[in-house]
């Protein structure tokens, strides 16, 4: 990930243009389209902010890009990158798919070893928090964009990234926010 400050420079300015494309679009938008035109703008806007470098961005762009009526949105915000991004976004969701299933046999093929017998009490517990594990973990996966494909590494790594994504957009919103408070104040 680059220096956040240049991250939140590239967010602003996408997510400007698409707040402009949505605005022109339609005059009068009930207050449901409109937060879904806010949304739909800065998840395609830190997107691409990213470069589609990561799982969770290039899903990002995956599912905008299947709607018909976010396209002319989606093609603006990603503007001259906009067919590589895509075929970028589309071609890894394929790749991540083939390496989750290997890694799964892979993980089933060592899993056959000598069982240690332990005390009924200690079994217990480590079954308790494997099932914790894996419950937190899908949750992870339905949170994270592109996340129900990735192996738990790879999961961690992209939420991660996901998080700093997620706080620097904040940041820019928070601002935004601030700057035309304080207009109105003037």
């Amino acid at each position: 990930m680059g220096p956040p400050s240049s991250i939140k420079k590239k967010f602003l300015k996408k997510w400007i243009t698409g707040l402009q494309i949505c605005s022109s679009s339609k005059e009068n938008m009930s207050l449901f389209e409109r937060k879904k035109a806010i949304k739909l703008s800065a998840d395609v806007a830190m997107a691409s902010a990213r470069n589609a470098t990561t799982c969770w961005s290039r899903a990002l762009i995956a599912n905008a890009s299947k709607d018909d009526n976010n396209k002319i949105l989606v093609d603006h915000i990603l503007g001259t990158e906009s067919e590589r991004l895509k075929k970028a976004s589309i071609g890894s969701v394929m790749c991540n798919n083939k390496r989750v299933r290997s890694k799964k046999i892979l993980k089933k093929s060592c899993s056959f070893r000598r069982v240690k017998k332990m005390a009924p009490q200690m079994v217990l517990a480590s079954s308790i928090a494997k099932r914790l594990v894996k419950k937190r973990t899908l949750v992870l996966k339905s949170l994270v964009p592109g996340g129900e494909a990735m192996d738990e590494s790879s999961l961690i790594e992209e939420t991660l990234d996901y998080i700093i994504s997620l706080r620097a957009q904040i940041d820019v919103m928070r601002r935004l926010a601030n700057a035309s408070e304080h207009l109105n104040l003037k």
